[in-house]
């Protein structure tokens, strides 16, 4: 059976159980530096503590993706949160999931940012990579410093192979 899935706006509420949505958009703030900065603070909060792990900052440039899009796997890091934020201001899509050892897809959903709002994944969310409407678009990603060196991949990610599965993001 093939599924079609149209993506939903990225709102807090929708998007709660698997993280937090990154954007000043509805949040409390305070005036610093002698009034000379407005300090949005706590949008989220960074999981990268285990195993002696530590908060790190990537940039990311994403791709420009073919729709429909075959939802043809998904991956999550049981030991660290992940946050992606965009400096491209241009939309993208986030495919997530709730799960354990697999990915419960009777959870799966797909949301579309405005080009202002970030994603943060708690732990051991499932998701799909990234997902951009145009090339070259720029993330600052936060995460665990948990990488390889040598082989240049974050060892704690655990993939789930979903190629017999007919799931297709459709814009």
């Amino acid at each position: 059976m093939k599924l079609e899935i149209k993506p939903k706006p990225l709102t807090r509420e929708a998007f709660k159980k698997f993280g937090e949505v990154v954007s000043k958009e509805g949040r409390d703030s305070i005036s610093i530096n002698r009034d000379s900065a407005q300090k949005f603070y706590e949008i989220c909060n960074m999981d990268t503590n285990e195993k002696s792990g530590m908060t790190t900052l990537h940039i990311y440039i994403g791709n420009k993706r073919e729709f429909p899009l075959h939802i043809d796997m998904l991956e999550k890091h049981p030991l660290f949160s992940q946050t992606f934020i965009p400096r491209s201001k241009e939309p993208f899509y986030c495919v997530v999931a709730l799960g354990g050892r697999e990915p419960d897809l009777s959870t799966l959903e797909i949301f579309e940012t405005n080009g202002d709002q970030g994603v943060h994944y708690n732990r051991g969310v499932w998701h799909f990579p990234l997902i951009c409407v145009k090339d070259k678009e720029e993330f600052i990603v936060l995460d665990r410093a948990g990488l390889n060196k040598e082989e240049k991949i974050i060892v704690e990610q655990v993939e789930y192979n979903m190629k017999d599965e007919e799931i297709y993001l459709v814009r």
